[in-house]
């Protein structure tokens, strides 16, 4: 993870995606009741944006200072109000629990994925949800787009290993409401295109409070 390339990436005058939440937001998410939501690697913050605008109460954190503008130039277009986070999200901790947390398209290695599948589940509330949402490995072969490194790239059977290492580490209960590959349409120069990317979604069934630990060091 460099803070420095993705701010040189996001350094443009426009959106690198569009304004638009990512397709699979709105079908998970839009039954649940409105409260505190999280969105980790929130980058230029549609998803934070969209949630907002549905009535969440929302934090977006990211370790790239120029996305974060974007987002924020987002959210006053938009006519939102959501709290931005400077953060490095494998090591940032929240001071209060969240009743949804997202992650999208955090493509990480093994070991720097786990600390970040870490953080989600240290900041759900009890009865949270959280869904993550990543290019799968198979989309190296078979998709299109995306990472074409397999170190970072992923599966739903490695999602749900980091998530049951993170229960043991601290002790919660998560029950696995989805945890599958997923398809989704992609234009190209070439037509239209199929894209795999995990999806996983679980809910925190443990009476327990959230753990906090204060906040992290800003990336």
């Amino acid at each position: 993870m460099d803070a420095a390339a993705w701010n040189a990436r996001y350094d443009t005058d426009e959106l690198i995606w569009k304004g638009d939440p990512n397709q699979f937001l709105p079908v998970e998410v839009g039954d649940l009741p409105t409260g505190r939501a999280l969105d980790l690697a929130c980058g230029e913050g549609r998803n934070a944006v969209w949630l907002a605008g549905q009535g969440w109460e929302v934090t977006g954190v990211d370790f790239a200072d120029v996305a974060l503008a974007k987002a924020g130039a987002l959210a006053a277009e938009s006519g939102v109000a959501v709290t931005w986070e400077h953060a490095d999200v494998t090591t940032w901790r929240p001071a209060t629990p969240f009743d949804l947390v997202v992650v999208f398209y955090l493509q990480l290695p093994a070991d720097q994925r786990r600390l970040a599948v870490g953080t989600a589940v240290r900041a759900l509330a009890p009865g949270g949800t959280f869904l993550l949402v990543c290019h799968d490995l198979l989309n190296l072969d078979e998709g299109v787009g995306g990472p074409q490194d397999p170190v970072v790239l992923t599966t739903a059977e490695e999602i749900l290993a980091d998530l049951a290492h993170v229960e043991l580490e601290i002790d919660v209960e998560l029950v696995t409401e989805r945890a599958e590959r997923v398809e989704r349409e992609v234009a190209t120069d070439d037509g239209p295109r199929t894209a795999i990317d995990t999806l996983v979604r679980v809910r925190r069934i443990d009476t327990a409070p959230a753990e906090s630990a204060g906040t992290g060091a800003a990336g």
